[in-house]
């Protein structure tokens, strides 16, 4: 049986939390609590069940049955490939996985196409998917094309373990060379549609390096040491440095117009699923991203 597994980030009613989550309906929500195919920690949910930070929300059939994922032909940059795994540098604008109201021209859909053999943990919505970097984000994304590769992947995300490596543009100037961020996140109160540092939120861990400052603006590398939603653009504008183009986060740039985060995954590392070595991929910086810092240059 398909099925989702989320952790609530939130204090809320459960049918609130999995609507404004997913993206689900009132009602086809209301309909997955009354079939019982919604469980909180190991007890089956009712709609008015209040959820607490960390509670594990297991859904059966997360997705309406008539929703097919096809394959499309998408142009897919291929790091890497052997029988368990399948790097990709993923473009800019490539939105990673279907979801309600979304289900063509993903990474997914694109993978489909390319090779149907991958894992299957997450359901027909996610298939090979362990993590996923946004939509506007460009670069290094690893894909499970079996099951035993994807628990050995999941686990190493988990246990904090993969190395993972950002290069973000922001505004403003960092003094310091190097930094640490180790502020807990969650979902914004405010808005269900951002992230934000919230004193009962998940421990999150941000490292940063300036490679180089500019007028009004800093060129940073920044390592993840936990890997939550919206992580490195929630911690820069907490420091009041937000990512040039962050259309959640960021400001406007008379200087930058391209919309989207200037934020690039260059750096993958983790142990392989099957030999048990390191195994590190890099990305060059895309040609957005590049762009901007010869403007910068002058």
């Amino acid at each position: 049986m398909n099925k989702q597994i989320i952790h609530a980030d939130t204090r809320e009613r459960v049918d609130k939390y999995i609507s404004n989550t997913l993206g689900y309906s009132r009602a086809f929500t209301e309909q997955l609590l009354a079939d019982g195919k919604v469980m909180v920690n190991k007890n089956v949910a009712k709609k008015n069940v209040k959820l607490n930070i960390g509670d594990k929300i297991t859904i059966e059939a997360f997705y309406p049955v008539e929703v097919d994922i096809k394959g499309s032909q998408i142009d897919l940059d291929i790091i890497y490939e052997d029988d368990d795994v399948i790097v990709i540098n993923k473009q800019r604008g490539l939105v990673v996985h279907p979801a309600a109201g979304n289900y063509d021209n993903t990474l997914v859909n694109g993978l489909m196409y390319y090779n149907k053999n991958l894992s299957t943990i997450n359901g027909e919505m996610r298939p090979g998917i362990v993590h996923r970097i946004d939509k506007d984000t460009s670069g290094v994304i690893v894909v499970a094309k079996n099951d035993k590769a994807h628990n050995s992947l999941a686990s190493q995300f988990k246990d904090h373990t993969i190395t993972r490596k950002y290069i973000a543009l922001v505004v403003g100037n960092i003094s310091e060379t190097t930094g640490e961020i180790d502020l807990p996140i969650a979902r914004d109160p405010k808005s269900r549609t951002k992230m934000a540092v919230v004193k009962a939120g998940k421990n999150a861990k941000t490292h940063y390096r300036v490679l180089e400052n500019f007028d009004g603006y800093t060129l940073v590398e920044c390592r993840l040491e936990t890997g939550r939603t919206h992580q490195i653009r929630v911690h820069m504008q907490y420091i009041k440095h937000p990512l040039v183009g962050d259309p959640l986060y960021g400001s406007n740039s008379l200087m930058f117009t391209k919309t989207g985060q200037y934020l690039h995954a260059g750096v993958l590392g983790f142990i392989h699923p099957t030999t048990g070595e390191y195994m590190e991929f890099h990305s060059e910086l895309p040609e957005y991203l590049q762009e901007a810092i010869n403007k910068l240059r002058g």
